[in-house]
């Protein structure tokens, strides 16, 4: 504990002169009892016997300074778990000053202020800014962060992967943001840049080599454990977490994006540079620009890339969620080109299918157009007389079917049982069940179920009964339901004894 020459003449004062021993003076001071005592001996006080007490860990010490001898970097806790073990009764708290005091003073590294030049080099990092929610799932919130070497110029791109798509990306932008490429990119040892390495011996990821060699910029990764060679991009992200990202409100990742840009223009570029306090960075940018190597005529493709095959329904899974493509595109196998606000599906070379990219989870993502294709390709394969007479007796089933066909059911086990219960509860109560299953949105044979079996509850009916009918010539024959007030009149003017 460091005390000031006040705090130390004071302690000299009431030994000397008021003869208070060593645990007075630490409580009435607030003062730790051992920092008391390294004072008075420092000053060449004498303590008195019976000043100080003996302490619990006095026999310990030996072993202490044995084990740090041999592992220097051994933990408190860990030396704590071993005194304890050979009979030490103090606690923790008081265990951790004394292992510092007895551990030896690790020499500290000296480092040499980096220079480069204009346009020379790029460091490149991603910064982690937590968790956010959309919709049902929670994605991560990543920055992908670029800080010219020179000018201190930053571009910063927020985005909800950090995948080698991602990655390559936020290279694209950042260099249309700067309008040109720096000579050599500086990045830490991440599995983006960097797939292997043993000493000097370094294999860089072959996405990365072929960013490289489009935009014509070196890759270098730092040396192993020497993540301060690239101070500049951390010092811009811990920047960017202290002063930009703290309390800021947005809307959606593209208006934070936007704001995190108009900051670096703003603010961030109008501070000075640390190695010439006389120059800001915006002036410093405008003579790093001439200096950086020209844009290709043509980008680098950086989108996320990946083959998916079709099954019998006609959606394709990514990332969680289904995107909807044509009828026709069942069982074949498509390319899926995403970007961050884009999913493509491409049949060879023609696009089949556009949606807007979703970042929730078990969603489903329908283009209207192949829905009404989904539906007419049902119906049509469904045209029998069962289904004409389903219509004809429950006209809400048409709108019904359209519903099971729109969300991908089977159509002939639905009319086939829809048929069953027209013939064992008749059609007007099987309309009117439709009818409710379509207003409360509930589109499945098990709501139909529900929706009779209460409306027959209300009615105080008994559970209709099938009588099945053995012989196949007229198992198949339809029989329209009819009142039966018909046969009544056959018996009117009839004596009831007859």
């Amino acid at each position: 504990m460091t005390i000031s020459p006040e705090q130390e003449a004071e302690i000299e004062r009431l030994s000397l002169v008021e003869r208070w021993p060593v645990g007075t003076i630490a409580s009435q001071l607030g003062i730790h009892h051992e920092t008391v005592e390294r004072v008075l001996q420092q000053r060449l006080v004498p303590i008195k016997a019976g000043q100080t007490r003996a302490r619990l860990v006095d026999d310990f010490i030996p072993f202490i300074q044995q084990m740090l001898a041999k592992y220097p970097a051994i933990r408190a806790s860990r030396l704590h778990s071993m005194c304890k073990a050979r009979g030490y009764t103090g606690s923790k708290s008081g265990f951790r000053p004394i292992v510092a005091k007895y551990r030896p003073i690790k020499p500290r590294e000296a480092f040499v202020r980096r220079q480069v030049l204009a346009g020379e080099e790029g460091q490149i990092d991603w910064g982690y800014f937590g968790k956010i929610k959309t919709g049902r799932a929670e994605r991560k919130l990543w920055a992908f962060v670029v800080t010219l070497s020179y000018s201190r110029k930053r571009f910063v791109w927020f985005s909800m992967e950090c995948a080698m798509p991602a990655f390559l990306r936020g290279h694209v932008k950042a260099f249309e943001y700067f309008g040109g490429v720096f000579r050599q990119g500086l990045y830490d040892n991440l599995k983006s840049a960097v797939l292997e390495r043993h000493g000097d011996a370094i294999r860089f990821h072959p996405s990365m080599l072929a960013l490289a060699r489009h935009y014509h910029f070196e890759p270098k990764p730092c040396n192993i454990r020497r993540g301060n060679e690239k101070g500049r991009v951390e010092r811009s992200i811990r920047d960017i977490r202290d002063n930009f990202f703290v309390a800021r409100q947005w809307v959606d990742l593209d208006d934070l994006n936007r704001q995190a840009l108009a900051w670096c223009e703003e603010i961030a570029q109008e501070r000075v540079v640390p190695d010439n306090r006389g120059l800001r960075v915006c002036d410093a940018y405008e003579q790093e620009k001439a200096a950086l190597v020209p844009l290709p005529a043509v980008p680098f493709d950086a989108y996320h890339r990946v083959t998916v095959h079709v099954g019998k329904t006609p959606w394709i899974r990514f990332e969680s969620n289904d995107y909807s493509v044509p009828p026709s595109c069942v069982r074949k196998t498509l390319e899926l080109i995403a970007c961050e606000k884009y999913v493509r599906i491409l049949d060879g070379t023609v696009e089949v299918a556009r949606h807007e990219r979703c970042y929730d989870r078990d969603q489903r993502i329908d283009y209207r157009e192949h829905l009404e294709q989904l539906v007419k390709h049902k119906l049509a394969a469904r045209k029998s007389s069962g289904f004409d007479r389903l219509f004809a007796a429950v006209p809400s089933s048409r709108a019904f079917m359209q519903r099971v066909a729109e969300q991908g059911g089977h159509l002939g086990g639905t009319t086939a049982s829809m048929l069953k219960l027209l013939n064992l509860v008749g059609a007007r109560h099987l309309e009117q069940a439709v009818a409710q299953a379509l207003a409360l949105d509930v589109i499945s044979l098990g709501s139909i179920h529900h929706i009779l079996d209460t409306n027959r509850r209300k009615r105080g009916e008994s559970i209709p009964v099938a009588i099945p009918i053995e012989n196949p010539l007229f198992r198949d024959v339809a029989v329209t339901p009819h009142a039966l007030s018909s046969y009544d009149r056959l018996c009117k003017g009839v004596p009831d004894h007859e």
